[in-house]
């Protein structure tokens, strides 16, 4: 990055406007601009084509130790830059990404006495900013505890807002969809008794990433970028001037953060658009984090798998062995390597492998598991060598409860033992409360937990998908062994008894949770009635067929499961071929159309072949849509092979109905699809020699 000294002429180069102490600064296509003034508060405003996107708001810090409310400074010095680059990940989206925007940073002082000095950086982008204070090295403060961040975020009015309740342990709630004036968190979190730990934060108290879209068509999505050594932010709501104020999750004792200088705070992101496909093609978020400093990823691979965890989830099986139902054993799990390899799948997730699962839950005991000790009836030597023949790798799963400090006590031995076994994944969860005991899933002590799991697994060369974690902030692009993340409400709350998955959920996640990072989100269920091992459960999948094809592409993660049983699978081997076929890596993305809550079309080419996977999605209410193949290469025939709703298909009465059809299509052709309430349709366009 090249930093320039602050001239009137060097401003106006860099889109910069200065006037005694205001600032305008423009993105480099001018379709952004963000205004700062510092007065009695230092505040900033942003406008996306002359739109009002965020209103006067004040930015400030305050520490519990020493006591110091930052909130009113002195700009002392002012720095600015520009940034032009392409930078290609390991895997992802695209294969290339483009990083570029317009930088100032204000170095301020404390106008109060105090002499401390804070630096507010802003990065301006073409579809957005991010912003964060950096403190650095100072005579006067060296150790110091963050009380609160006092971030504003004033909207523009009254917005449809779509949203979960603040909850400083769960992000597994159903969105709800209202105007800001109407947001209720205490109400709507009473009505979810799906969710085990609830740590809720007020009634007006919210999660991020937070989406909302105005009435003048603006889309905007609140959230925070490369959340290090600090606590995950919520967000207060003002509802009668439309403000959000950042609340960081608290620990033990109420702080907030312990840091030292020099230092400095995530990215707070605010991405906007006129089109709602523009945020879900935004790298925004990605971008403000750092780039690996990984010597070697090859190691790094994106993998599909196979497993037995729905078999819990359904009651045909379970984690304990004395439920008299263990379905870790080392027959069961040898139909699955079968399974996997039989589908050119890359492994098998093994959960309740494991003893202490029949003491596991709710506890609070610090050593209920220690990695490394299978029951008697699972033969992990034995399955080992028989998944090696097949070509396939087993999957580790390892559940802490919640026991975070028992988990990195067991972490070189746990991942020794992997090793040993060939294994080159695992599944980290943290269901229940957090011990060490009073801190939180998305506190300071936990964040730093998951960077280490992350960085230690990174040196046994193992990738991770962590389930409960904190919200994704784009940390892959740091940690490319961090593949996925679960941190909301996934395909296992199917099986809730209580809202369970809606059929609107699949086109929010998108614009909501996905804008961090991938999501485990766990598609391909083929069986909708879920009482096939247990008469009296009324549980069932809210989609078609169809609709869970098309989610491998909709639902982006490198990591994606084929989640049922095989003999589902089985009974549609036909439909399965897409899950066999669909990759998990990709070169390029387009986003064909997109409404969030409505329905979302998105194509994407596989890095491997240059094959097309397109995959669309509705919410509950059926739809015709028609796409152009313009993305194809022109004066070349492709056949696309189209899995989609039968006329007589609906999520309620015959969601199992599909049709399979083939024809043959160019970069001119347009398709017309009919999708079913809840439906889908998903599509491989393969190149006609």
């Amino acid at each position: 990055m090249r930093i320039l000294k602050i001239t009137s002429f060097l401003l106006c180069l860099l889109g910069i406007a200065a006037h005694a102490q205001d600032f305008t600064i423009q993105s480099p296509s001018r379709s952004i601009q963000l205004q700062i003034r510092n007065g009695e508060q230092i505040t900033y405003q942003l406008f996306c084509k002359k739109k009002v996107v965020i209103q006067p708001s004040t930015l400030g810090i305050e520490f519990a130790k020493p006591r110091i409310l930052l909130n009113s400074f002195s700009v002392i010095k002012v720095d600015t830059s520009s940034v032009a680059q392409q930078w290609s990940p390991v895997w992802g989206e695209v294969s290339s990404i483009r990083n570029q925007y317009r930088e100032i940073a204000l170095t301020l002082q404390d106008k109060k006495g105090t002499s401390t000095i804070v630096k507010i950086v802003f990065r301006v982008f073409n579809d957005g900013i991010g912003f964060r204070y950096e403190f650095p090295n100072q005579p006067s403060l060296q150790h110091f505890i963050v009380k609160e961040e006092h971030s504003q975020f004033v909207v523009a009015g009254n917005h449809k807002t779509f949203w979960i309740p603040g909850d400083f342990d769960s992000n597994e709630y159903p969105y709800n969809t209202t105007r800001l004036s109407e947001i209720d968190a205490l109400t709507a979190a009473t009505k979810e008794p799906d969710i085990a730990v609830k740590s809720l934060i007020g009634i007006n108290a919210v999660q991020t990433p937070l989406l909302m879209k105005s009435d003048d068509g603006l889309y905007i999505n609140l959230h925070e970028a490369a959340l290090i050594n600090y606590p995950a932010m919520h967000l207060l709501l003002d509802k009668e001037r439309y403000t959000f104020t950042s609340q960081l999750t608290p620990d033990a004792v109420g702080n907030k953060a312990y840091l030292q200088t020099p230092c400095k705070t995530p990215w707070r992101t605010i991405v906007v658009s006129d089109r709602a496909a523009d945020l879900l093609n935004s790298k925004l978020i990605l971008n403000l984090n750092e780039p690996t400093a990984m010597k070697t990823t090859d190691w790094i691979k994106p993998q599909k798998f196979v497993g037995m965890w729905w078999e819990m989830h359904v009651g045909k099986a379970n984690w304990d062995l004395a439920s008299g139902k263990h379905g870790a054993n080392t027959a069961n799990v040898k139909k699955y390597i079968d399974f996997a390899a039989r589908y050119h799948f890359d492994g098998v997730l093994v959960e309740g492998w494991n003893q202490g699962w029949e003491d596991w839950f709710g506890n609070w005991k610090e050593n209920v598991f220690d990695f490394i000790t299978p029951y008697p009836d699972y033969d992990v030597n034995a399955l080992t060598a028989y998944a090696k023949e097949k070509g396939v790798r087993l999957i580790m799963h390892h559940e802490t409860s919640g026991s975070a400090t028992n988990y990195e006590r067991w972490m070189d031995p746990a991942f020794q033992f992997m090793v040993l076994h060939n294994m080159n994944s695992v599944k980290t969860g943290y269901v229940g409360r957090i011990i060490p005991r009073g801190e939180h899933h998305d506190g300071q002590w936990m964040v730093n937990h998951y960077q280490r799991v992350v960085e230690k697994a990174a040196s046994y060369k193992i990738m991770i998908d962590a389930h409960e974690p904190v919200h994704s902030t784009g940390l892959h692009r740091t940690y490319p062994n961090w593949l996925a993340s679960e941190a909301a409400r996934g395909s296992e709350f199917n099986n809730a008894p209580a809202l369970g998955i809606t059929p609107e959920h699949t086109t929010i996640l998108p614009f909501t949770r996905l804008m961090g990072g991938p999501m485990d989100f766990t598609p391909g269920l083929f069986h909708f009635k879920l009482n096939q091992f247990e008469p009296s459960r009324k549980t069932e999948v809210r989609t078609t067929l169809a609709k869970q094809l098309a989610l491998y592409v909709t639902m982006y993660s490198p990591l994606q499961m084929a989640a049922d049983l095989p003999e589902n699978y089985e009974k549609h081997l036909d439909a399965f071929q897409f899950i066999v076929d669909v990759p998990v890596d990709w070169s390029d993305t387009k986003i064909l159309e997109a409404e969030p809550g409505d329905y979302i079309t998105i194509a994407r080419k596989a890095k491997q072949t240059g094959d097309w996977f397109l995959g669309a999605i509705t919410d509950e209410n059926s739809r015709v849509a028609e796409w152009s193949l313009d993305f194809l290469s022109a004066g070349k025939k492709y056949e696309a092979i189209i899995y989609r709703d039968a006329d007589n298909s609906d999520w309620q009465t015959n969601p199992e109905a599909y049709l399979i059809e083939k024809k043959i299509v160019t970069g001119k052709s347009k398709l017309k699809i009919k999708l079913a309430k809840s439906g889908g349709c998903a599509i491989q366009i393969k190149q006609v020699n």
